[in-house]
């Protein structure tokens, strides 16, 4: 191998370690809001709109859904239902598994627990990660989940970015490549907006992955609460038991 291969070669390293791992992506924080009942709310009606297709969320029923976001079942029935099925039925996907594997060479997972398996963060930044790229059968890629056989299915709300590759010098003189991306055709929702739409989106997959646990958490902090009283009243009986005996 000549000096001016591996010249090229190390050169293309970087990004193409980044292109094959996803290594070095800095995720985005969600900031999600579990008691936003609002925020839920939307990121139901996205996931319903933009993922049931292909997606299932098999541990979940529609009349379970609504109780807890306040939505009544005629409402459920009428915005959220899109597969004929009934409210007390499990969120099941669309679409048939053996379609799946022609579409995308696999069948799409099923999402009930996927903010749990994946992170909040890492679904955030996924989902605004998409790019067009024309190499691939699906026309688009993605910088944190490389070579993804999901399609940008919120491509209308977002638009279409490109890559761009960006060299940097460190503080030890050494060039880093990085690469961002750009928006080159707008979407209906600007970028600020677009940001927010994923958010309630993840908001709601990370319910969906425990919806008990905002009030599990609102318990635990009255258990523990409810120790420390005791520990004090405790110990106020120990020193009223204990006084005659010193």
């Amino acid at each position: 191998m000549n000096k001016q291969l591996i010249a090229v070669l190390l050169a293309i390293v970087p990004v193409w370690v980044f292109a094959a791992g996803g290594h070095g992506v800095s995720l985005d924080k969600a900031n999600i809001d579990p008691t936003n009942v609002q925020s839920l709310q939307r990121g139901a009606g996205l996931f319903v709109n933009y993922c049931l297709s292909c997606h299932s969320a098999n541990l979940m029923r529609y009349e379970h859904m609504g109780n807890d976001l306040g939505i009544d079942e005629k409402m459920v029935s009428e915005n959220l239902i899109f597969t004929g099925g009934k409210v007390g039925d499990l969120m099941t996907v669309a679409s048939a598994p053996a379609d799946s594997m022609v579409w995308f060479g696999t069948v799409p997972p099923d999402l009930t627990v996927i903010a749990r398996a994946r992170g909040v963060d890492w679904l955030y930044t996924y989902l605004r990660s998409f790019y067009r790229d024309d190499s691939r059968h699906i026309g688009t890629n993605n910088l944190v989940f490389p070579d993804v056989g999901m399609p940008n299915v919120l491509w209308e709300l977002q638009g279409v970015q490109e890559p761009v590759i960006t060299t940097i010098k460190g503080h030890d003189g050494t060039e880093v490549k990085e690469v961002g991306l750009e928006l080159v055709e707008p979407g209906t929702l600007t970028p600020t907006e677009f940001d927010r739409a994923v958010r309630d989106l993840v908001n709601f997959l990370d319910y969906m992955g425990e919806p008990a646990k905002h009030e599990r958490r609102a318990l635990g902090t009255k258990v523990v609460l409810f120790l420390l009283m005791f520990l004090v009243l405790a110990y106020l009986l120990k020193r009223e038991f204990w006084k005659d005996i010193h």
